[in-house]
């Protein structure tokens, strides 16, 4: 007998639409950089706040996730249209804070409808796939909020890098992340490198830990039918 579908957390989330979001923020951002005639703190905050948007959408049916999610979202877009140009630390440290911030929310809902789902389909697969896309930003935002307070924490990053926000921190949030380890930006300081090995374990752990999960729920599934 097929088992029917229950939803966790009051409705399954549809995360195709934070997917969608993240890779647009991912490509474009970068892009910005290279293109001259584009404003990169613009195109930042712009994908940025369309990321926050995005994922605040798919805290519905959170309860207090989405109150939360919400909060956090309209005071970081807020905080990044502020930031634009400023040269303030303050604001700054300010805005990547407000990110950083909604962004473990949004990885804490995300899981959690991820690691227990009722069944193995599609978009579990993909809010999978954002989990570890979005600890990937959330490290390049701790590394630039690291660098930001505490200039020199790393060496290899241009010098635009040590007064915000730079790609380079997407470039090695994900590289650390999924333990390629180029060595072109290294880790000075004892905080940087703790954050460094701290997110390595992070990514070898999520990917054992949800092959394992997908292939229970997989397992369980074939045996219910």
């Amino acid at each position: 007998m097929r088992r029917k579908r229950t939803d966790h957390g009051g409705g399954q989330t549809d995360f195709f639409y934070l997917f969608g979001a993240l890779l647009l923020l991912l490509f474009a951002v970068p892009l910005a950089q290279d293109i001259e005639f584009l404003d990169p703190d613009i195109v930042r905050a712009f994908f940025f706040s369309v990321l926050m948007i995005v994922g605040a959408r798919s805290l519905k049916g959170g309860g207090h996730y989405r109150t939360i999610g919400m909060l956090l979202a309209a005071v970081g877009i807020i905080l990044a249209l502020v930031a634009i140009g400023k040269s303030s630390t303050l604001f700054q440290a300010a805005s990547l804070m407000s990110l950083f911030t909604f962004l473990l929310v949004s990885i804490s809902y995300t899981l959690k409808q991820v690691a227990f789902g009722t069944e193995l389909n599609t978009n579990r697969l993909v809010g999978a796939v954002c989990v570890y896309l979005l600890l990937g930003v959330l490290w390049a935002l701790a590394y630039a909020f690291l660098e930001l307070v505490a200039p020199g924490s790393f060496t290899g990053i241009e010098l635009a890098a040590t007064t915000g926000w730079h790609n380079d921190w997407f470039y090695f949030s994900f590289v650390t992340l999924t333990t390629l380890g180029y060595g072109d930006i290294t880790p000075v300081s004892s905080a940087a490198r703790s954050l460094v090995y701290l997110q390595a374990i992070a990514g070898i752990f999520y990917v054992a830990v949800l092959v394992a999960g997908l292939v229970g729920a997989y397992i369980s599934e074939k045996q219910s039918s």
